[in-house]
């Protein structure tokens, strides 16, 4: 017996690159340490395009808005416009105001079918239409025949993100929208705006 316990084998001496090609500790922290920076950026990348979801959202409803509000009178003062606007920058919150431009016109064809600008009225950096210009850029056929009109509402929103991790640059937001008078032919505009 004691001359098979002097026998034992020896146990192997392994190398220290080895020792550590075996060591399963710490697997787990270098896998969370390769994975977090992709799930961090897919993280703020979703919360970026949440965010410039609702933007193009709230631009399209206040562009909409302006529109609709103004084709509900037979006509509009000057200070209905300043109202209307104000509602639309409202319809914004809780983004910022500053970068809303918002422009309205109405439009109707002429004796010969051709849209003119009847009255245009503009702000945050849009400029107004000239009043009796051509309007260009109208979808065929919504204004085809003599006396037809139509109130042209635009807006457009220069989008920044907070965190510009994923959309650095932000983006531009650009909506248009027309929509038929409802209680006359044509909507009556201010003298000025």
């Amino acid at each position: 017996m004691a001359l098979l316990r002097s026998i034992r084998p020896r146990p192997l001496r392994l190398g220290i690159l080895h020792r550590f090609g075996l060591d399963a500790r710490g697997v787990s922290a270098l896998e969370f340490a390769l994975i977090a920076p992709v799930m961090i950026l897919i993280y703020f990348g979703v919360g970026e395009l949440c965010e410039a979801m609702m933007a193009q959202r709230r631009t399209s409803h206040a562009t909409s808005a302006i529109g609709d509000l103004t084709t509900q009178s037979q006509s509009v003062a000057s200070s209905d416009v300043s109202d209307i606007f104000a509602a639309a920058t409202t319809i914004m919150a809780p983004f910022p105001t500053a970068p809303l431009k918002l422009r309205m016109t109405s439009v109707t064809a002429n004796s010969s079918g051709t849209p003119k600008v009847d009255w245009s009225c503009a702000q945050g950096g849009l400029t107004k239409y000239t009043t009796g210009a051509t309007f260009t850029g109208l979808p065929t056929g919504l204004v085809s025949a003599a006396g037809d009109s139509i109130i042209v509402s635009e807006g457009q929103y220069n989008w920044a993100s907070p965190a510009k991790y994923v959309l650095p640059n932000g983006l531009n937001f650009n909506e248009i929208f027309y929509l038929k008078p409802r209680k006359s032919a044509q909507v009556t505009g201010p003298a000025s705006c």
